[in-house]
């Protein structure tokens, strides 16, 4: 018996393109949310003001709040890339570890891949 294929995969699909044009692309045309998108709006300025990174965020909650899109949007203003890490591949991989252990650990992974 074969396996069917996986659906999930890091590799963009031809059909990805249709969602992420109806994903907001600036935090002014983010709805909703309006005061984690003022604080947002403060970082982001002042991280381009300092011409310094911006500091490790990390969004956490329910499906369908708009996490990802924010991230993204974060990284467009910013002028760098993004890269998503789902938070049960982070679990799956620690076994025992501690949670902030295993964030700190994925964040610095994703920095240097």
């Amino acid at each position: 018996m074969t396996e069917p294929s996986r659906i999930i995969t890091p590799d963009k699909k031809e059909e990805d393109l249709a969602e992420n044009s109806l994903r907001p692309q600036m935090l002014a045309d983010f709805t909703g949310q309006e005061a984690a998108r003022k604080n947002l709006r403060v970082f982001i300025e002042a991280a381009k003001d300092r011409t310094e990174a911006l500091d490790h965020m990390l969004f956490a909650g329910p499906p369908g709040l708009g996490k990802t899109t924010l991230a993204q949007i974060m990284a467009r203003e910013l002028g760098v890339g993004f890269k998503a890490t789902p938070g049960p591949v982070i679990a799956k991989a620690g076994g025992d570890e501690p949670t902030e252990k295993l964030i700190r650990l994925a964040l610095k992974e994703l920095a240097l891949g």
